[in-house]
């Protein structure tokens, strides 16, 4: 049971969960312990914020709550990962809206699946005026992009995409084409 509970993380396949579980019966018990409370009180006590659908452990999360932050910017994440590290670029001082998915209707993921009312709703409040779409250069995030852009334009709202190209230290030669080739027509003046 503790083997197939573990499979169930990401990148965890059977040998490594196998592992893990001997690992923590055999020579971390304590730890075995601690985990298991952390993730029961995670469990019981994280849900969304009411506003943007992040995880939080109150009915509305700090950073909807700042009034400090820009809120006619909304910036549209597929998930909590993608907030936080969009925060540690300390670069954005909006709201953001977290998707908690994208698209993939191969995966029978569909709008319904990705709270896109919710959003509606929050975009359309009267306060925002720019929604920044910064969900993943994939192709469930470029259409879920696509998606959600047309949507929201559709409502007479500014939408604008996150930009992409050559990483920053990047060198031309390593880069692969189709980076260079989104580079290239996303150009700017300087």
């Amino acid at each position: 049971m503790l083997t197939e509970a573990l499979r169930r993380l990401p990148g965890i396949g059977p040998k490594s969960a196998q592992r893990m579980a001997y690992h923590l019966l055999q020579h971390d018990r304590d730890g075995a312990a601690m985990l298991g409370r952390a993730l029961f009180q995670a469990v019981e006590n994280i849900h969304h914020c009411s506003l943007c659908n992040t995880f939080t452990e109150y009915p509305v999360c700090e950073m909807c709550l700042d009034e400090e932050r820009d809120k006619a910017l909304l910036c549209v994440v597929e998930t909590p990962a993608d907030q936080l590290m969009i925060e540690q670029t300390l670069t954005f001082k909006g709201r953001y809206f977290v998707l908690m998915g994208r698209l993939s209707p191969l995966d029978g993921i569909g709008p319904k699946d990705i709270h896109l009312e919710k959003l509606i709703s929050r975009a359309t409040d009267g306060n925002v005026s720019e929604i920044v779409l910064a969900t993943n250069f994939t192709n469930e995030g470029e259409a879920t992009a696509h998606y959600i852009s047309e949507m929201l334009k559709a409502r007479g709202l500014k939408v604008s995409r996150l930009a992409r190209g050559v990483p920053v230290g990047g060198e031309l030669e390593y880069v692969d084409a189709g980076t260079i080739a989104r580079a290239m027509l996303d150009r700017r003046a300087t």
